[in-house]
This record gives structure tokens, sequence and C-alpha cells, in this order.
């Protein structure tokens, strides 16, 4: 479903912030990409959803070039969750949810049937229903990013794309983001996500791409990638891997 090739992004002459950035997600599989602050995913995931235009390389959805397409286009194949979004207009939350569907809409004549269904849908799945007629801005900041994600489910895409969904969500809304996203891969879905907790990579993704410096330094399923050299390489001696009772770990070192 994804595939980025050689990907290399500057935001001003020879200064890149990306380099040689290759890899693919399939379809149903849910990729994690993984760095420190700084690493450069923020970038990455601004150049594969079109809104950056890589120096060197290519992105291809579902084989189709969309560092050669015009943004409508691309937004009927890439739904994209921004970290913090702050709209300067009290839009309902209903309203919100319904942007996503813009890359449908036709003409003058406005939503359609098919459109309020889908806006209805999208905010049950994520369970925010009971927020349809409250304002947007006055929200808390993780009530927010759960409109985020319903209005990116409403966009009916094949792709996802999320940086990092859960940093203003409490404990129960996080498992609800990773449960949503596991059930959209399960129907087909491919679904990459930026995070930081390294935990939530092994417990819920199929891939991990790690960034370092711009560049990717591991690649694979989590299992394998998560170790204590690649975290030692990213974050120092903060953190070791453990092994308890079969299930990998990523646990504080209290001795630093």
């Amino acid at each position: 479903m994804i595939e980025v090739q050689n990907l290399h992004f500057a935001y001003s002459g020879d200064n890149y912030i990306l380099e040689d950035v290759s890899f693919k997600v399939e379809r149903g599989e849910l990729c994690g990409v993984f760095g420190p602050n700084g690493a450069g995913k923020s970038t990455l995931f601004k150049c594969i959803i079109g809104f950056l235009k890589p120096k060197k390389g290519r992105v291809y959805v579902n084989g189709r070039d969309i560092t050669e397409m015009p943004m409508e286009e691309v937004a009927k194949l890439i739904a994209y969750v921004p970290q913090e979004h702050r709209p300067p207009f009290p839009y309902l939350v209903k309203e919100m949810v319904l942007m996503g569907r813009t890359p449908h809409l036709g003409g003058i004549f406005g939503p359609k049937k098919r459109d309020i269904e889908k806006v209805i849908e999208a905010m049950e799945v994520v369970g925010i229903i009971h927020l349809a007629d409250k304002p947007y801005t006055e929200l808390s900041g993780g009530q927010r990013q759960l409109v985020l994600l319903a209005r990116a489910l409403a966009q009916e895409t094949g792709v996802m794309v999320l940086d990092e969904p859960t940093s203003a969500l409490d404990f129960r809304n996080q498992l609800r983001i990773w449960e949503t996203l596991k059930k959209l891969t399960k129907d087909g879905m491919s679904v990459v996500v930026s995070v930081h907790d390294p935990n939530h990579m092994l417990w819920f993704c199929d891939r991990v791409v790690v960034l370092h410096r711009g560049r990717i330094i591991a690649n694979g399923k989590p299992s394998e990638v998560i170790t204590q050299e690649i975290l030692s390489t990213l974050y120092g001696n903060i953190c070791k891997v453990k092994d308890l009772d079969g299930m990998k770990v990523v646990l504080p070192d209290t001795t630093f």
C-alpha cells in the first residue's frame, strides 16, 4: 500500500533532514515509526502525505506516485492525523468530522446522505458521538485528538498516517486509539504511526521503522527491532529491555 523509495528532504540547500529513507507498509499492516525528537518523523510524515516535496526519491500509494499528484487526489488515498490542531473558529465536533468528507464532496450541493452516515459511523467508532454538538474549541486536548481521528476515519481512505496520536490522551483513551487502529488494519487499512513509547511498538505494531538523525537504522518486526542496542543508540543507558513471562517490555533503568 505504501512504498517510500530513497527519500531525501532538506528545508534549505543540502542540510538534509532525511537521507536515503526507504521502507514499505503492506496492506493491513500497522507500522510504527520510532525515534527521538528531531529524528525527522514529522518531516517524513509530511513527505508521505504530499505536504512537503522531497528533494530526491518517491512515495507510492497503491502504485501511484503521490509526489506528482495534486493534494486533492492525495486526500482520496491518505488520511492524516496531526499532533495538534487549533481551528480559529468554534466548529461543532460533527462539523469537524464532516471536513474529512471534503475529498468526496461534489460541487455546491453539500454533503449527501452517505457523507452524513460516514460522519456518524466515525464518531461512533471512536466513541465521541456524545460530543457531536459541542464546540471543538471547548474540548480537552485528548478529546480533540479523538475528533481528529474520527475526521480521518470519515475520509474513507486506504492509508492513515498519525503523528503521535496518543501523546495528549489518558491511559484509557490511549488503549481506545490503539484498539481502533488494530481494527482498521484487520479491515485492510495500512496505518503508519509515530510513537515515543517503545512498549506501544512492542504491544501493538506489526512493523517498526527506527529513525535516527534522519536515517533508518532498523526496520522489521518489533520484537527484532526494539533491542537494547537500538535503545542505547537512541537514548543512552536510561532503560532496559526485559523478558517478563515471555513478554518483551522496556523498563526504566533505576540506576541512571
